[in-house]
């Protein structure tokens, strides 16, 4: 028989980046908070099988293709190879101490943290059921619905773990297969092939839409192509998977480009055609809380649901499918349900990062998404190549693009490809933000030698007036 127990100001179901920021915000404006977390620790799917993990198995990636070219700058390293024990051990390193660092962060702001699966039980109830013994139930005034995303499959196609992958399997890998065909060229594709071929695999990406990299301007996606195959990466696009046979030494695909037949074969095949929300067995039916055909929670610019009392944040929306975006719809349903009036969330101004290498970074409007918007637009495009300290770090690859409009001069959006992208759009992330002109990035002066240079040449290439091109 389930129990009743203590009441909260507001429930949480679901630990990851966007659960554990909302309950710290709510607690800081002094609600009392729990957080309900199915899993053995808290942080969700960005800590412990996405974000997290995958960035510690590209560093070590990176470290590994540095080393393999340290006599480039004068340093003698013996023969470097890959210790995928050693891969694993500091992976998992790294995941436990972000896990800690999260249950220290509930701890201090007083969030109780009960271990089960949470389940909404009518209004204002959240069911919970731990893994062993009986369920029960808390009473509260505000519940969030934080439950993630799960992996999507390709349909008539098991995953097995050893010949058939998915993300979780590819963080796991004991051994590096010798060759492995990735299976989608969104983030988490482009990520783990380049991991795996950085690690000596031979690899083959496939993708159903004519570019690698697909949601962002397709300048990216066309160099992120060329430098992939300069590293040996083999590449199709507009190629549709129709059949997928294990075979005794791995796996056989079997696939079509228009008319033309495309047949593969590798040691595994992984699997990274995106995630679906998690929203089954979450109560959603016993409310009033609208979901989609695809399983997306319908919200307003506050992150309620059509129940009230009832918020919805991170990847059950179907707003970009980004840590960083959980946070900070965690903290406006925080926010609001603490009687405040919070910034409503502007999703064309969203930092994208794509970790594999080269790097990929991108904030606001694409190109092409501009012109369709209606606005005349100016490009300004500067290459990584003209760039001093991109020639000092040996990481020439690449460019900076920035699309602006010609009536107000304000930026749309910003584009990068290249070394340290993920960092870079820092600037970008700001440059938006504050409503910036091109002028008033070349009006800013950049550091020399630094790879920022990079935006600032862009911007003057806008107004056709770059220095170093």
């Amino acid at each position: 028989m389930t129990k009743s127990e203590k009441n909260f100001d507001m429930t949480i179901i679901g630990s990851g980046p966007g659960g554990y920021v909302c309950a710290v915000r709510a607690a800081q404006l002094g609600l009392s908070v729990a957080v309900v977390e199915k899993e053995a620790l808290p942080g969700g799917t960005c800590l412990h099988w996405g974000c997290i993990p995958t960035k510690a198995m590209l560093h070590s990636a990176e470290v590994l293709d540095t080393s393999r070219h340290a006599a480039d700058f004068g340093v003698k390293l013996d023969e470097p190879s890959i210790d995928m024990a050693g891969v694993q051990t500091y992976r998992e390193a790294t995941v436990q101490a972000n896990a800690k660092g999260v249950q220290y962060l509930l701890k201090k702001n007083k969030v109780e943290l009960i271990a089960g699966h949470g389940r909404l039980a009518g209004p204002g109830r959240v069911e919970i059921t731990p893994e062993t013994g009986s369920p029960r139930t808390v009473e509260s005034t505000s519940v969030v619905v934080a439950t993630g995303s799960v992996i999507r499959g390709l349909p008539g196609v098991e995953f097995d773990g050893k010949k058939i992958l998915n993300s979780d399997h590819a963080l796991h890998l004991r051994k590096v297969p010798k060759s492995m065909i990735v299976l989608g060229a969104g983030a988490v594709g482009v990520e783990f092939a380049s991991i795996y071929r950085s690690f000596g695999a031979e690899v083959t990406v496939v993708e159903l839409l004519p570019n690698l990299v697909p949601i962002e301007d397709e300048d990216l996606g066309k160099e992120l192509a060329r430098s992939f195959k300069k590293r040996g990466i083999a590449i199709h696009l507009g190629t549709r998977v129709d059949e997928v046979n294990k075979t005794r030494s791995g796996v056989h695909v079997k696939a079509s480009k228009g008319d033309t037949a495309v047949e593969l074969d590798a040691d595994v095949l992984l699997v990274a055609i995106g995630r679906r929300p998690l929203t089954e067995d979450c109560g959603l039916d016993t409310t009033a809380v609208e979901v989609d055909d695809r399983g997306f929670i319908a919200v307003d610019a506050m992150m309620r649901t059509a129940e009230p009392g009832v918020y919805a944040i991170g990847d059950v929306l179907a707003s970009p499918a980004l840590a960083h975006v959980g946070s900070h719809e965690g903290v406006v349903a925080a926010e609001h349900a603490a009687g405040g009036t919070p910034h409503a969330i502007d999703y064309d101004r969203i930092p994208s990062c794509t970790y594999c290498s080269p790097e990929v970074a991108s904030i606001g409007l694409g190109e092409n998404a501009a012109r369709e918007r209606g606005y005349d637009v100016k490009v300004g495009k500067f290459p990584f190549s003209a760039i001093g300290k991109a020639k000092i770090i040996g990481d020439s690859r690449g460019f900076v693009k920035i699309v602006s409009e010609t009536k107000y001069d304000q930026v749309l959006g910003v584009h990068i490809v290249g070394p340290h992208a993920t960092e870079l759009i820092a600037e970008a992330t700001a440059a938006l933000a504050l409503e910036a002109t091109t002028t008033s990035l070349i009006e800013t002066i950049h550091a020399h030698p630094t790879l920022h240079e990079a935006v600032h040449e862009a911007a003057l290439g806008v107004h056709g007036r770059s220095i170093h091109i």
